[in-house]
């Protein structure tokens, strides 16, 4: 019988780290030996420290989704430990984003803007079409939606996918995020990207290529954090084991 892959739950007791702990309950190939959390109020079915400087379980792969303030005693473990670490904490800052690139010269580290499987095989899937409907004058539009409690205005992911886009075409176009105070018309070599809040909504992004007298849109729709805990999960068992470097989602997916 193969051996399980042991995984750290960094962020144990929020709800990303509640979701995780479920999905990999249910899963035969990987389990979770200890969870960090500086919040209790919880019980969970395995050990649970304060900070990751005192765990004293041996694990083959972190995941993260915890706060910012907690990353750099993680990457510092990590890199002691030479333990694998699927990265979800989002709003690092340039110095820790700087950190976790070196910290990816000793072990392995994964981090992407998104971990829904579905949008990272988008992202992928939009390259092929840029080169095609970009080159014959489609304009490019990317509308996000998320919920009214998200602070942050475009998304991250909607940044992704345009920068996805923006790779394929050597980076000649601009992106414009407020028309309202623009009194011209729209350029070729621009990307608008448009934010709505409001409601529950967890993730909805839709890339439209709008050409003359046709249309061609990218949608994907998140109907719950599962899908991002079920990619997490996926990088974590692709992770484990691994050399060091900097991965992301692209690897996961092939």
């Amino acid at each position: 019988m193969k051996k399980k892959i042991r995984a750290i739950m960094h962020g144990c007791n929020g709800k990303m780290g509640q979701t995780i702990s479920g999905l990999i309950a249910a899963d035969e190939g990987i389990e979770i030996v200890a969870g960090i959390d500086a919040y209790g109020g919880l019980t969970n079915p395995y050990p649970v420290f304060d900070s990751i400087d005192a765990c004293d379980v041996e694990a083959d792969v972190v995941i993260d989704f915890s706060a910012a303030p907690a990353v750099d005693a993680l990457l510092t473990y990590c890199v002691a430990k030479k333990v694998p670490c699927v990265l979800c904490t989002t709003g690092l800052s340039e110095e820790q984003l700087t950190a976790a690139k070196e910290a990816s010269e000793q072990v392995a580290i994964l981090k992407s803007a998104n971990m829904s499987l579905g949008i990272n095989l988008l992202l992928k899937m939009l390259k092929e079409a840029t080169h095609v409907l970009a080159e014959a004058g489609f304009d490019i539009e990317i509308v996000e939606k998320h919920h009214n409690l998200k602070k942050d205005a475009p998304s991250g992911t909607a940044l992704a996918l345009a920068d996805s886009i923006n790779e394929e075409l050597d980076h000649a176009y601009r992106y414009v995020y407020d028309r309202s105070q623009i009194r011209e018309k729209r350029t070729q070599k621009e990307i608008g990207i448009s934010a709505v809040r409001g409601g529950t909504i967890v993730g909805e992004h839709d890339v439209i290529f709008a050409g003359a007298d046709e249309v061609v849109t990218f949608s994907h729709r998140a109907y719950s954090k599962a899908v991002f805990g079920k990619g997490a999960v996926q990088a974590a068992k692709f992770l484990a084991g691994k050399p060091a470097g900097m991965y992301d989602m692209s690897d996961v997916i092939g």
